[in-house]
């Protein structure tokens, strides 16, 4: 099990330097084509809205760091709880930091790579 987690962690930290590379397309592969985000509390979003969404916050250039907290894992499925920080610099100069605690689903596919299923940053809060 302790290796499963290893993987999952790693997970995250790649998918950490993909955000920060700004790089939608790479970003893209880590979800499931169905994948349901909630970066804003209440207000989930999957489909093209969720890509079209995500895009655009990749555009603004933000620097994220993220640490899991926890991860369980059952067979196919895998939740985590994540511990993140999120900074976006604005037109004026400002940077607007974010924070959270992130509640994660992710799903192994056939392939053997895990997919973020749920993605909700704001997870405690919603």
């Amino acid at each position: 099990m302790s290796e499963l987690v290893a993987e999952l962690e790693n997970h995250t930290a790649r998918y950490v330097e993909a955000v920060n590379a700004g790089d939608f397309e790479t970003v893209e592969k880590f979800y499931t084509a169905d994948a349901v985000a909630v970066w804003e509390p209440g207000k989930p979003l999957s489909g093209d809205e969720r890509r079209k969404y995500q895009r655009e916050f990749l555009e603004a250039g933000p620097r994220m760091a993220a640490r899991p907290r926890q991860v369980f894992v059952t067979g196919r499925t895998a939740l985590m709880i994540v511990d993140w920080t999120i900074d976006i610099p604005g037109d004026d100069g400002t940077t607007e930091h974010l924070e959270g605690v992130g509640v994660d689903v992710l799903t192994l596919g056939e392939d053997g790579v895990w997919r973020y299923a749920i993605d909700d940053p704001y997870g405690q809060a919603s």
